[in-house]
């Protein structure tokens, strides 16, 4: 069956498997007074249906490596910026690719040590390079003046431990001493996907040194030729709504860099590929990711990859933990306008951003629920899922067919584990939204165990990011009113003295 057969017969996900889980944790979360009137949206992680993705991907790829081949799946940290969650997959054997200094931090706290993490960023500063270099972590240049300040800091070309150019923030050593694995980060430029903005290897991207550019990889080889310290290649390809062959073919690109590299170095200097994330979900069905059949693919175009010459590293976020997590949203009010029943809920664009402003490339699959957690029966009748954000826009769902959803009732967004309870829009100050992850387990109230994984934000928390405690910093308290709006409120006399702002 299709994906699009699937989801036009069963469109909110039920006929048993995970629908019945699903819908367990949704019964249990009511009873267990997850969901009321006071915290009326959470989001919800299905702990096991983690580790089964963990175990897929781990499967996958043991299927097609040389034995003794070096793995590293790291966990794209910006899908899911929770320490509970980074926890987890560790212990499902995983790393953390990491983006910026918050989500190494966060990498951290959750106890990866530097030899399962990556640092990709395409705006690394030289006070992220130097803590990664000291800590020990991969670090995938991005572009030539990257690779530039790594020279400074790990040793100019023929010069190990030099300083390098002026406005150098310090060196941390001759190479000799660097533990970081480092290398360059290279866009194959073999096209996009079905959304623009996700598509990394574009002919013009930001991302990486463009390798189909004039020049580029001779550039690239006479790079590493002058750097022996370089011994990665990495290249990310896929995103959603990108072909399985299409990722295929920027891999194959990059380890036919790698092997031109080595050639040309007489020796194997190129000793890892990191080949990214990006592989895409259905928002369709509760068809899971298909680690198995990306992985058979590369091992049908990019053979050589898999022999065991080269370590191996990816970077799947979205595809681990999309189908393991709900937005369950309590209807505030329901209300019609031009005929057309209307949910006002408390999900919107805060929580699903990418939905309510995408909304042909980020639907979601929304299943509805009655007060008391239970599967709402009845006709399907098309009505709007809505928001709670201050724009007409705000809306999860428009026009679906759902069994009539009446204030009290529950909402409940599907495939939302990954990027939804994280990527927080601040829009009104809506508070981020607790967290818990769920298991099943018969001794607990409803067959289902919760835990707290992230606690919901208050509204003191609010208005201290919100600069509570510098209330008066343009006021009197910091740079003077009464200069600043020129002698005073209701137009008083000029200001002036040792207090004007020239």
């Amino acid at each position: 069956m299709t994906t699009e057969d699937s989801a036009a017969r069963d469109p909110e996900g039920r006929g048993g498997g995970p629908a019945a889980g699903r819908d367990q944790a949704v019964r249990a979360a009511v009873e267990q007074g997850l969901i009321t009137p006071e915290s009326p949206v959470a989001g919800l992680l299905d702990v096991t249906g983690i580790r089964r993705s963990a175990a897929a991907l781990r499967a996958a790829f043991a299927e097609v490596t040389a034995p003794g081949t070096p793995v590293l799946h790291a966990f794209a940290v910006k899908a899911a910026a929770l320490v509970p969650v980074l926890r987890l997959l560790a212990d499902e054997g995983l790393g953390c690719e990491v983006a910026s200094p918050g989500e190494l931090a966060l990498a951290r706290a959750a106890g990866l040590p530097a030899d399962r993490m990556v640092l990709d960023s395409p705006a690394k500063t030289y006070a992220e390079l130097r803590e990664a270099l000291a800590l020990g972590i991969a670090v995938n240049a991005d572009n030539p003046q990257e690779l530039a300040r790594l020279d400074t800091l790990v040793g100019s070309p023929g010069s190990p431990g030099s300083s390098g150019s002026s406005g150098s923030s310090g060196s941390s050593g001759s190479s000799g001493e660097i533990a970081s694995p480092l290398g360059l980060r290279v866009n194959p430029q073999v096209g996009g996907g079905s959304i623009d903005a996700l598509s990394t290897a574009k002919p013009i991207s930001k991302f990486g040194f463009a390798l189909r550019d004039e020049g580029a990889r001779e550039w690239i080889v006479r790079a590493f030729l002058d750097r022996p310290w370089l011994t990665r290649l990495h290249a990310h390809v896929g995103s959603q709504g990108m072909p399985l062959e299409l990722m295929a073919a920027g891999v194959r690109e990059t380890y036919e860099l790698a092997e031109a590299i080595n050639a040309a170095a007489g020796r194997r200097q190129i000793d890892t590929l990191d080949i990214g994330g990006g592989l895409p979900v259905s928002f369709a069905s509760d068809e899971p990711p298909a680690f198995g059949d990306y992985a058979r693919l590369l091992r049908a175009t990019v053979p050589g990859l898999l022999d065991g010459r080269y370590g191996l590293v990816t970077e799947f976020g979205r595809a681990l933990l999309a189908k393991s997590g709900m937005v369950l949203a309590r209807v505030e009010y329901a209300k019609s306008a031009g005929g057309r029943p209307i949910a006002v809920t408390h999900a919107g664009a805060q929580l699903a951003t990418r939905t309510v402003f995408a909304p042909e490339f980020w639907p979601v699959r929304v299943v509805a629920y009655d007060a008391k957690g239970r599967p709402k029966a009845g006709p399907r009748v098309a009505q709007d899922v809505a928001g709670p954000c201050c724009f007409a826009g705000d809306l999860v769902a428009e026009n679906r067919p759902l069994p009539l959803l009446e204030a009290g009732d529950l909402a409940a967004l599907l495939d939302t584990g990954a990027y939804y309870f994280t990527n927080h829009f601040a829009y009104n100050s809506l508070p981020r939204p607790p967290v818990y992850g769920f298991a099943a387990d018969p001794a607990a109230p409803g067959g289902v165990r919760f835990a707290l994984a992230r606690p919901q934000q208050t509204v003191a928390e609010i208005v201290a990011e919100s600069g509570g405690a510098q209330r008066d910093a343009l006021t009197s308290g910091g740079l003077g009113g009464d200069a600043l709006s020129g002698g005073g409120r209701g137009g008083g006399e000029q200001g002036g003295g040792a207090d004007s702002v020239t």
